[in-house]
């Protein structure tokens, strides 16, 4: 992407074009901080409605006219569109005002560049990028139409400069790929190691602004960085915590995601997303406050239908229940008793604990019956097991050996197995036993 596309956007006026089934009302007010998170400073704003879009502008000689009108008077340094325009649109507006002119996917490219920290969040970047200035190219170049000749002869045979500039295009492009699946391997081989020792993984998951940066620190007490602004962390972040039954969990903080979320971005992001895909339980995070908060569900949902996570296990958290009136004090259960809604804040407090109670529910949904021996050198499992509170009973055979009927979840055993370097397993009477082998895990590890 061309280095303008890093400057400040300036002074900055809007334009939504309402086109039908595409646009929402509230469209425009969330460009307006998509724009504020950029850097801009929005100084007026102009909508209409049209039937289909104009092919040589989108919006029409008129309204190009009053726009320009508008650049002039308040002195906009950058035009921002609601929507994806083409680049031949791109170029005629930019004309037509004399100033720099940006879509939606452009300005969210943009907001992403700006925060990405690590390497793969800005390998990431730079693949949506350069995938959409692919389109674009032309836009750059003053030379397109010079020829390098076969045989050094300039004016002769051979590629044109725009080809040669594509082909370059495309070996950037397949380069990130290709340190980006090396980022992959390593994601997965963490992810197959947690799947291994039975680590459940939590994925946090929002419309952005939603509050998951701030819940994540309070859980996790960590420092990641959160603000009042849409986009304002990108880079996902693994911490683990303890949770009552559970043991040891990794909490994964993600990207928030938005209406009309970019293709490329999504595809660009897929390794990242996977982690949500891969997620033993989704913490679906949504402003409890914002009016348009069933709308900003189902763009949530949309996005995860995207990437295949549609049918996770999920529970609802309410964030920023202190600025709702009569939010529930209590875990909201469906008919079957199982928890699908949480109240909290982030910021106060509140609910913390009933959040905390209901991801333990739900992570040790599935309880596991088995009988175990008891050696008379066995006398640490036999505490952890007591411990834990998932001894039922205890008997003897008729040779004597003490042996305890365990209700616990899979997760637990793995973690008691850990600690007691496979003993569990390897005195559990079934033959079929209820989890992973676990005893050369380090906990320690994870991170």
């Amino acid at each position: 992407m061309s280095e303008n596309n890093f400057e400040s956007l300036g002074l900055t006026l809007l334009v939504d074009v309402q086109l039908p089934n595409l646009q929402s009302q509230d469209d425009l007010k969330e460009l307006y901080l998509l724009a504020q998170s950029g850097g801009g400073d929005v100084v007026y704003s102009v909508s209409c409605k049209k039937d289909y879009p104009d092919p040589s502008t989108f919006i029409g000689s008129g309204k190009v006219l009053e726009v320009a009108d508008a650049v002039r008077a308040y002195g906009a340094q950058t035009v921002i569109f609601n929507n994806k325009l083409s680049p031949a649109q791109e170029r005629n507006l930019e004309k037509a005002f004399g100033v720099r002119v940006m879509d939606r996917v452009a300005l969210i490219l943009t907001i992403f560049a700006q925060r990405a920290r690590t390497y793969e969040g800005k390998l990431q970047v730079e693949l949506a990028q350069l995938q959409y200035e692919q389109a674009r190219l032309v836009r750059g170049w003053t030379h397109l139409e010079r020829q390098k000749g076969g045989f050094g002869l300039r004016g002769g045979p051979g590629e044109t400069q725009i080809e040669l500039d594509r082909r370059a295009l495309r070996e950037k492009i397949a380069s990130i790929k290709k340190d980006l699946e090396v980022v992959a391997q390593r994601r997965e081989q963490n992810r197959s190691l947690r799947k291994k020792n039975a680590v459940p993984v939590v994925s946090f998951v929002g419309y952005t602004n939603a509050g998951k940066s701030t819940l994540f620190n309070r859980l996790t007490d960590s420092d990641v960085y959160a603000a009042n602004q849409l986009f304002a962390t990108l880079d996902p972040t693994l911490r683990t915590v303890s949770l009552p039954v559970v043991g040891k969990t990794v909490f994964a903080d993600t990207v928030g995601f938005i209406r009309h979320l970019p293709h490329d971005l999504v595809a660009a992001f897929r390794g990242t997303l996977e982690e949500t895909a891969q997620a033993d339980l989704l913490l679906h995070i949504v402003d409890a406050s914002d009016e348009h908060k069933e709308a900003n569900i189902e763009a949530v949902n949309a996005v995860l239908k995207q990437v295949g996570a549609e049918d996770l296990n999920t529970l609802l958290v309410f964030n920023k229940a202190d600025l709702v009136k009569d939010s529930a004090c209590d875990i909201v259960r469906d008919e079957e008793g199982r928890p699908v809604r949480v109240y909290v804040s982030a910021l106060t407090g509140f609910g913390i604990d009933n959040l905390l109670k209901a991801v333990s529910e739900l992570l040790t949904d599935n309880l596991c019956s088995f009988t175990v021996k008891i050696g008379n050198a066995d006398g640490r499992l036999r505490s952890l097991l007591y411990t834990a509170k998932a001894v039922d009973s205890e008997f003897y055979d008729e040779s004597g050996t003490c042996l305890l009927k365990v209700k616990l979840p899979a997760i637990e055993a793995a973690i008691i197995d850990s600690k007691t370097n496979g003993l569990l397993y390897a005195n559990c009477t079934e033959e079929n036993r209820p989890w992973v082998k676990t005893n050369e895990f380090d906990f320690d590890s994870v991170n």
